[in-house]
C-alpha cells in the first residue's frame, strides 16, 4: 500500500472513531445536527449544513444548522439531496435510518479540491451515525409528548369551586427529561358556598407515581363529597388507601374555605404548610398540626381554623417549590415567607410571581401550586 494511502486510511479510522464519541452526546435533534455539522468541518470540510424534514407535513419549519465558512453555506443549501452526489466541491448525502426512512440531508463543501473516497466514507459514516441518533431523539420526544399529555390529563383543570372563589393553579415537571410525577391539586365544591382546596404529592416519580396520584385524586373526590371536615376527610382517605398495600404513601393538604364566615379550616397529612398573602403583599406561613402521610393507616389528623381577610390569598404548594438540595427545609420555607408581592395581587399574579421569584422552572422536583382568594362582590 502506498505510504500516502496508508496515512489516509489511518486518518479515516481516526475520524470514524471520533465520530462515535462526538456525535449524539444528547438525545436532542438540534444538538445532533450541530454536532454532525461541526464534526464534518473539523475533519473533512470547510463548511457543512444539516437540514431535517418536518416529522409531519403540518409541523411547520424544519430544523437547519450550519457550521464553517459563511461564504460556502448558500451553495450547501441550494443543491439537490435526493441521492448521494458530488458537484464540484460539494458533497450531499441523505440522512437515512437503518429502516430506510429519510430524515433530512447533510452537505459538506470545500473551497478548493474535491473529496477523496476516504473523505466520502467519513461523511457517509457520520451521516448514518447521526441518523441513528436522530431516530432515537424523535422516538424519545414522542414518548415524552405522550407522557406529558398524560400528566396534563391527570392534573387537568381541577373541579370548579363555588363562584365566590378565584383560583389559579400550575404544574411544572422537573426538567425536560422528566416524564410524569405524583404532584397534583384539586378543588371540590361543597354545600353552603364552601369549597375544598387540595394539594398532594405521591412519593416517587414516573408513570407509577402518576397512576397512584390519579387514584388518590379519585378517592378524595368521593370522600370529600360526604362534606366532612378536612381532618375527617383525611382520616377516611388514609383508611381507604391503607387497604391497598401496593399504593405509594402521599402527603396531602386540605383547606375548606367558607367565604360566608370568612374562615378557612386546615388539615395536613405530612404536607408543608400553606402561605397566606395579605392585601399588602406580605406572606405568612400558617401554623397547623401535621399528621402522618396518607397510606400509613395511622390516622391522627387534627384541624386548625383561621380567619381570612377579604383580600387574603391562600397558596398551597408541593415541596418542589421550596426545597433545595442540602438546605434545611425551615430555611427554604423562610425564603418563601420573606417574599413581598405587589399589593393587591390576585391568585394568578401570586402564582406567577412566586414561581418566578423562587426560580421554580429550574426546580429539581415537580412543582404543583394552587392559589385561592375570596371573590369580591360587586358594590351597588
Amino acid at each position: 500500500m502506498p505510504e500516502g494511502e496508508y496515512e489516509a486510511v489511518l486518518a479515516r479510522l481516526d475520524a470514524l472513531e471520533h465520530a462515535t464519541v462526538e456525535i449524539g452526546t444528547r438525545p436532542e435533534e438540534r444538538t445532533v445536527c450541530v454536532e454532525l455539522a461541526e464534526f464534518l468541518v473539523r475533519r473533512v470540510a470547510d463548511a457543512a449544513a444539516v437540514e431535517l424534514h418536518p416529522q409531519q407535513p403540518d409541523d411547520g419549519a424544519s430544523v437547519a444548522v450550519t457550521a464553517g465558512k459563511d461564504a460556502l453555506l448558500d451553495d450547501l443549501l441550494d443543491g439537490p439531496s435526493d441521492h448521494e452526489e458530488r458537484t464540484g466541491a460539494v458533497l450531499a448525502l441523505p440522512l437515512r435510518t437503518s429502516q430506510g426512512e429519510e430524515l433530512g440531508r447533510v452537505r459538506a463543501a470545500r473551497a478548493a479540491g474535491d473529496f477523496s473516497a476516504h473523505d466520502t466514507a467519513v461523511v457517509a459514516h457520520a451521516a448514518r451515525l447521526a441518523a441513528i441518533h436522530l431516530g432515537h431523539a424523535r422516538r424519545l420526544a414522542a414518548t415524552e409528548a405522550t407522557a406529558l399529555h398524560l400528566q396534563r390529563a391527570l392534573v387537568a383543570e381541577p373541579g370548579r369551586p363555588h363562584p365566590n372563589l378565584e383560583i389559579a393553579g400550575r404544574y411544572l415537571p422537573s426538567g425536560p427529561r422528566t416524564l410524569v410525577g405524583g404532584d397534583w391539586f384539586e378543588t371540590v365544591r361543597l354545600h353552603f358556598g364552601r369549597s375544598l382546596l387540595v394539594v398532594g404529592d405521591v412519593m416517587g416519580h414516573g408513570l407509577d407515581a402518576a397512576v397512584d396520584m390519579n387514584a388518590y385524586r379519585s378517592a378524595l373526590r368521593e370522600v370529600a363529597a360526604t362534606d366532612l371536615p378536612p381532618h375527617r376527610v383525611l382520616r377516611q382517605l388514609d383508611a381507604v388507601v391503607a387497604e391497598d398495600e401496593g399504593r405509594r404513601p402521599a402527603t396531602c393538604l386540605l383547606i375548606q374555605v367558607d367565604p360566608a364566615r370568612s374562615t378557612a379550616t386546615f388539615a395536613s397529612a405530612g404536607h408543608l404548610p400553606p402561605v397566606v398573602f395579605a392585601a399588602d403583599g406580605s406572606a405568612e406561613l400558617v401554623e397547623l398540626p401535621v399528621g402522618p402521610p396518607l397510606g400509613t393507616g395511622l390516622g391522627g389528623y387534627e384541624p386548625a381554623v383561621r380567619t381570612l381577610a377579604p383580600a387574603d390569598t391562600l397558596l398551597l404548594f408541593t415541596d418542589g417549590l421550596v426545597e433545595r438540595r442540602g438546605e434545611d427545609i425551615d430555611v427554604s420555607l423562610d425564603r418563601l415567607a420573606a417574599l413581598r408581592l405587589p399589593p393587591g395581587s390576585g391568585p394568578e399574579e401570586v402564582v406567577d410571581e412566586v414561581l418566578r421569584r423562587l426560580d421554580a422552572h429550574t426546580a429539581e422536583d415537580d412543582v404543583a401550586v394552587l392559589a385561592a382568594r375570596r371573590r369580591e362582590r360587586p358594590t351597588a
